[in-house]
């Protein structure tokens, strides 16, 4: 039987697919802030002087990595009203994504400081600045240049994994996809404008991410 392409009906549906990706931009750079920040606190607790932190940094990131993405996303959305925890499905997406990109980036960033040669901490000393001050000012900066094609990759990532939460009624493009072809009976169509969609918002973001690593780290990537 021979398929003919219809796709009239995008043009009244532009609204709802612009609607989804908006709200998948929105969930990656919250994830973006909220986990690039535990991840280099976590990094740092990994280095530190406390035994007890760093296992538990250790052990965050080994549950993380070693569970399915959407059992944590159903653990935190189903599991914890069930001992009074109630969140918005749009919150629950973001600490979702932000708990598990933070435990793949722990390891990214912690990399990056490690790559960091001793002697820049040394010197950044010996001029009497504080321990605090070293890390943040001369240490970040270098780790974050270092691991900025990487950390790129993993955000790009993450936000092709954003259509997993379309599972707890996130509004997002997965999602709008969804309820397009179920209501146009376009399967074929509608999947094809939304994998297209994809692709021009990872090259967005790629394109984004070089541009701002150019401009405040001095790095970027190919």
């Amino acid at each position: 039987m021979k398929y003919a392409l219809d796709f009239t009906w995008l043009w009244g549906s532009l609204g709802a697919l612009a609607s989804g990706a908006a709200t998948t931009l929105l969930l990656i750079a919250c994830t973006t802030v909220f986990g690039l920040t535990i991840s280099i606190l976590g990094a740092a607790a990994r280095r530190g002087r406390y035994l007890w932190l760093r296992k538990l940094v250790g052990a965050y990131v080994e549950v993380i990595r070693n569970t399915p993405f959407l059992v944590q996303l159903f653990f935190i959305f189903f599991g914890l009203p069930s001992i009074g925890v109630r969140l918005d499905p749009m919150v629950a997406a973001i600490l979702a994504m932000t708990l598990n990109m933070a435990a793949y980036t722990i390891e990214v960033v912690g990399a990056g400081l490690d790559a960091v040669p001793k002697g820049q901490r040394e010197a950044a000393t010996a001029l009497g600045m504080r321990p605090r001050l070293v890390f943040l000012k001369v240490v970040l900066p270098q780790a974050l240049a270092i691991i900025y094609p990487a950390l790129t990759s993993q955000i790009i990532i993450m936000m092709l994994e954003s259509a997993v939460v379309s599972q707890i009624s996130v509004r997002e493009l997965a999602q709008e996809a969804d309820l397009l072809q179920a209501r146009t009976f376009r399967s074929f169509e509608t999947y094809l404008v939304v994998t297209l969609i994809y692709l021009a918002l990872s090259a967005a973001v790629r394109r984004g991410m070089i541009l701002f690593g150019r401009r405040v780290l001095g790095a970027g990537v190919k």
